[in-house]
């Protein structure tokens, strides 16, 4: 049986993959980027709907329940996405940084 949550996680699905599909046809998205989303999308939408296909994987982790297993990955996730946007934010910091001291001494860069 289907629930409210269930109905309401294909929805949102649906519509990510919708307002991926106009980043795509407003060329925000390449090719590449617009499969990997609609990949992900669909496969957000089949577990919403299924959730009983993550059992094999729940049993074989010990987990209690498919949403224990949905919540840790979605931590796990959190944290790697933090330490990549980290990254990159302090690699754009250096980079205005020298461009700023380059500017201050009057050295333009080429």
């Amino acid at each position: 049986m289907v629930l409210g949550i269930q109905i309401a996680g294909a929805l949102f699905g649906v519509f990510m993959m919708y307002y991926t599909f106009l980043k795509y046809k407003r060329k925000e998205f390449g090719s590449g980027e617009y499969l990997l989303w609609m990949v992900l999308w669909v496969m957000f939408i089949a577990i919403s709907l299924f959730p009983n296909w993550l059992n094999p994987i729940v049993s074989t982790l010990s987990f209690a329940r498919t949403f224990d297993l949905l919540v840790t990955v979605g931590f796990l996730f959190v944290i790697g996405l933090t330490f990549y946007t980290y990254t990159i934010v302090n690699r754009s910091r250096k980079q205005v940084e020298d461009v700023v001291r380059q500017i201050a001494m009057g050295k333009k860069k080429p």
